[in-house]
């Protein structure tokens, strides 16, 4: 199959779920990149990240750059040493892949006459500048994906249109309040990689939008944000420095159903913390430093999957994890990672794991001190 083939596939498959749990050992499945079901987080069709089937029939235009493969409205040209963005793209162009090259630099008519982009991807450059008017033509664009280059800031004007934005392994350090103003459409950030402080985010810097997925992985955070968007069903914070959560860390973001703070420096979650997610399905908390299980799991009625292996945890008791008495749980425990922990495993009560569908869903042992 081409490659020009699978970058027409990657619009028609782009409505994917950023992670899907096939199996209790599949931990590292959401590392991958992850595309937003847009339709659904958005809310709107108009903006569902689904491209027009009709746009992608065959063209006949006779235009395209020198070096690069052209086929249907899909423009490559990764790979290829470039050092600026080539001359002579089809105005018709849905998707642009410019990938792996040389580029230090986006200048203001770059992409003039590109009104039907969808898609453009820049990953993998030496941008470090990007004219504040060079996405301005691009009034139909949905996913910009410009991670992997040497930007310090977020690019200014990006596209009302734009629905997904991945800026992740830069060198940016500070979001700006306004930066995402007017993204209305706007549902998936993935911005990890980058030497962001919790005081690199000023004030209302999320202000106006409505996302589904954020994350800020293999950044410097100590601490959970305070202000990031309500509206979130995602948020991924591992690979962080955070030491604890306190107990209001989590008061804002009630719509959560996966929450990653796996590889950080966790020593305490206060107890309460964790009521404030009444539709939680999926909880990351290994590789951390806590010492025994959360407090609060029997009540999160909707929790299937629980992440805790490798911490510090010595004792696991027989309420740690399913409710009480005739406490109902609404959705059974598919997955409970343990192991890599100093829990003498022959002491767990059978019945701990009482509300769990399988017994092969429970991993315990291997741990080395």
């Amino acid at each position: 199959m081409s490659p020009l083939w699978l970058l027409t596939l990657m619009l028609a498959l782009s409505q994917a779920l950023p992670f899907e749990q096939k199996g209790f050992w599949d931990f590292t499945l959401d590392d991958g990149l992850l595309v937003m079901n847009d339709e659904e987080a958005s809310g709107s069709d108009t903006t569902s990240g689904v491209p027009d089937m009709d746009s992608l029939t065959p063209t006949f235009s006779a235009m395209c750059p020198f070096g690069c493969h052209c086929h249907l409205r899909v423009v490559q040209c990764s790979d290829l040493g470039l050092k600026t963005v080539p001359k002579e793209i089809s105005p018709d162009t849905t998707l642009l892949d410019l990938q792996n090259n040389d580029i230090s630099e986006i200048h203001k008519d770059d992409f003039k006459g590109l009104q039907h982009l969808y898609a453009l991807v820049l990953v993998n450059n030496k941008i470090s500048k990007i004219h504040e008017k060079a996405f301005s033509p691009l009034r139909k664009l949905q996913k910009l994906y410009i991670s992997k280059n040497h930007l310090v800031e977020i690019p200014p004007n990006l596209p009302s249109s734009l629905v997904e934005l991945r800026i992740h392994d830069n060198r940016i350090r500070k979001v700006p309040k306004g930066v995402f103003s007017g993204l209305r459409n706007m549902n998936c950030i993935e911005m990890g990689g980058n030497p962001l402080e919790n005081s690199g985010f000023e004030p209302g810097a999320f202000d106006g939008l409505k996302l589904n997925y954020l994350r800020i992985s293999e950044a410097k955070l100590t601490g959970i944000p305070k202000d990031l968007p309500e509206t979130l069903n995602e948020l991924h914070l591992d690979h962080n420095k955070i030491q604890a959560i306190e107990l209001e860390d989590l008061l804002r973001y009630s719509k959560l159903y996966r929450l990653g703070l796996g590889h950080n420096q966790i020593r305490m979650i206060e107890n309460g913390s964790l009521s404030f997610l009444p539709t939680l399905r999926e909880l990351h908390l290994d590789n951390n430093k806590l010492s025994r299980v959360p407090a609060g799991l029997p009540d999160l009625k909707l929790l299937q999957v629980v992440y805790l292996h490798s911490n510090n945890i010595t004792k696991v008791g027989i309420n740690d994890f399913c409710p009480m008495g005739f406490g109902v749980k609404r959705a059974y425990y598919n997955g409970i990672s343990l192991f890599n922990n100093p829990v003498p495993y022959w002491e767990v009560q059978p019945a701990t794991f009482r509300c769990v569908t399988d017994r092969l869903a429970i991993q315990f042992g291997n741990y080395k001190k």
